[in-house]
């Protein structure tokens, strides 16, 4: 793991994309997901639902449930969530019920971007836990990762 304080915006997303690219070279979607926690990256992930053959196997949900178990705790208030794809509902619902911090978004999500795009759980005041989100980080390396990823594997 990375334990660099004070990296960038830019840095951080630079590592998600390492995940993203493993995904990739896997025949995955390519996302890619970490969690930083005071200026500690402590787990990193990639989409995996090939491999796993599990439809929730997305980078967010991997990656937060490593952070969970290696914080001992399911509620990571102080962590932030770097991801090159804004996140899903589903998505949305684990950061939420996480209680995560701050999100970190790459490319915005057209078809089910939950944090800004489609809905905007993050910061929903009927929910009793909102969210810092900043989005858009990156935004043309991180579409072009997913856009030739499909021009190459949906034709």
């Amino acid at each position: 793991m990375v334990y660099r304080a004070h990296m960038t915006n830019d840095e951080l997303m630079d590592l998600a994309i390492k995940e993203a690219v493993i995904a990739k070279e896997a025949g995955e979607v390519p996302i890619g997901a970490v969690i930083e926690i005071d200026g500690r990256i402590i787990a990193s992930r990639h989409n995996q639902r090939e491999a796993l053959h599990d439809p929730t196997a997305h980078a967010e949900i991997l990656v937060l449930q490593d952070a969970a178990k290696l914080e001992q705790n399911w509620r990571l208030e102080k962590a932030t969530l770097i991801v090159t794809l804004e996140p899903c509902p589903m998505c949305a619902g684990a950061i939420w019920a996480s209680r995560v911090n701050k999100v970190i978004w790459g490319a915005p999500n057209i078809e089910a971007g939950s944090l800004g795009t489609l809905y905007n759980f993050g910061v929903d005041p009927r929910l009793n836990h909102q969210t810092e989100i900043i989005g858009g980080i990156k935004s043309s390396e991180c579409s072009k990762l997913i856009s030739d990823f499909f021009e190459v594997n949906r034709q």
